[in-house]
């Protein structure tokens, strides 16, 4: 999930939340404010009833109260009056015949008032005495009105607030989308800027706020990137020249000495041994050179559709010519039915060089026992399995191996230089792809190579 979609789902959870609270405030406002203005009208009946029946705090005859309630005194719904008598011994269990709640009976004779509801009546009572007698006033009646007003009302809020959140979720969608523009347009940009086009600049805003200053630390970046892209370049470009000219001058120098009769043979060891230390001296810097060109600018130069089964017979050859005594197997049992799941795209001449690594290393290390290469795919990837019988590598020593010039301890007895598996690591991640390794020190070494198919690539 992004940002953008993060950002659009909190504003509307939060402004959801806010209008929630703010609809429930509202229903318990109004549910309290229609239960309680129909409990004082029926408190005033209960007082009226009172002063007619009982004749307390009453100010004129009960008559005249009566005729005054009759006229302007609208009669509730359902409306009823209760003047019970409080018997002395175990009230609630006579007062509860009258069909009244028992626990309103009971609230108004512990607290001398009290209100009750049960669905749609509505209870208001209170507490008299009159001529040492004590009495129950209860008037009760039903609130359609009002119930349906709150219900009407509930209905209201809830579809509103489902409205709401609809209306929040796009307008925050649209205003995330809008907010975070700059930043997909800085994406754009980067995903565009290779090293063919180092020299290309994100364009700062004249805001000063957040954006601008990522903006302007990726034209930073990018300025270091170039700079030291170009110091690399140079340093590619010349060194093969640079280095490869006295190199060659030493080597012919030590073959044309080596030529002429009459060296002492401590002179002649002498030179042998400078011209074996000069071919050293070249491979490593192949290597190198390899290595540096391989992860310089991931220019897709020459690259093209390559069958890797017929890759791999391109590799056995050069193994042939290099270990005449190799042992190496193809084992082609799990190539897919469909030929297109054989290609990927690449520089023909770099995945050979990548592959032929890891199958002349299996053979080096393996003394030319048996080295099992395998093609499968699977989930839109192909994979390159080596698999030999070697010396095997060290557990401990596994997270170096990729590093130029680390030899693992056991390898003192074999000639090299350190630089193979970088060099092929280098190529095989310049095609989008990856390698694996599952060793056992003693009992070989499985090396997997994992590419995107051509049509995923």
């Amino acid at each position: 999930m992004n940002i953008q979609t993060r950002a659009t789902l909190l504003f509307s959870i939060l402004t959801s939340l806010v209008i929630l609270l703010f609809s429930v405030f509202i229903y318990f406002f109004t549910n309290h404010y229609a239960f309680e203005d129909f409990y004082k009208r029926l408190e005033t009946r209960v007082n009226l009833a009172s002063a007619i029946h009982l004749n307390i705090n009453a100010t004129a005859e009960p008559h005249e109260i009566k005729m005054l309630r009759q006229a302007y005194l609208e009669k509730l719904p359902e409306e009823r009056e209760y003047l019970l008598e409080v018997p002395e011994v175990n009230p609630l269990a006579k007062l509860r015949k009258a069909g009244i709640p028992v626990a309103f009976l009971a609230e108004v004779i512990q607290d001398k008032t009290g209100r009750y509801r049960t669905q749609h009546t509505f209870f208001a009572g209170s507490l008299q005495e009159s001529k040492g007698k004590r009495y129950l006033v209860i008037v009760s009646a039903k609130n359609p009105y009002g119930l349906e007003e709150v219900a009407h009302l509930s209905r209201i809020l809830l579809l509103g607030f489902l409205f709401s959140v609809v209306l929040v979720f796009f307008l925050g969608k649209r205003f995330t989308r809008h907010t975070f523009k700059p930043v997909r347009d800085i994406i754009k940009n980067v995903q565009g800027i290779t090293a063919e086009n180092l020299n290309q600049r994100l364009e700062v805003g004249t805001n000063k706020d957040e954006l601008a200053e990522l903006t302007q630390t990726f034209n930073d970046m990018l300025t270091r990137l170039e700079t030291a892209f170009e110091t690399q370049n140079n340093f590619v470009s010349n060194a093969s020249h640079e280095l490869r000219t006295p190199l060659t001058i030493i080597k012919g120098e030590a073959e044309l000495a080596l030529s002429k009769p009459g060296l002492l043979p401590e002179h002649q060891k002498a030179v042998e041994k400078i011209l074996d230390e000069s071919d050293k001296l070249k491979d490593i810097l192949t290597s190198l050179l390899g290595i540096a060109q391989s992860g310089f600018d991931g220019k897709k130069q020459n690259w093209e559709l390559v069958r890797i089964d017929e890759l791999l017979w391109l590799v056995k050859e050069t193994a042939d010519q290099l270990y005449p005594e190799n042992n190496i197997q193809i084992d082609f049992s799990q190539l897919p039915q469909d030929e297109s799941h054989l290609q990927v795209s690449g520089n023909v001449n770099l995945l050979k060089l990548a592959v032929s690594n890891i199958v002349l290393n299996a053979c080096k290390y393996s003394h030319n026992q048996a080295v099992r290469v395998q093609i499968a795919t699977e989930n839109g990837q192909l994979t390159i399995s080596v698999q030999d019988k070697g010396i095997g590598i060290p557990e401990e020593e596994l997270p170096y191996i990729f590093v130029p010039f680390f030899r693992a301890s056991n390898t003192t007895d074999f000639e090299g230089h350190g630089v193979g598996l970088p060099l092929s690591l280098n190529i095989i991640r310049l095609h989008k792809g990856s390698i694996g390794i599952l060793t056992q020190e003693g009992s070989g070494t499985e090396i997997r190579v994992h590419l995107p198919l051509a049509d995923t690539f």
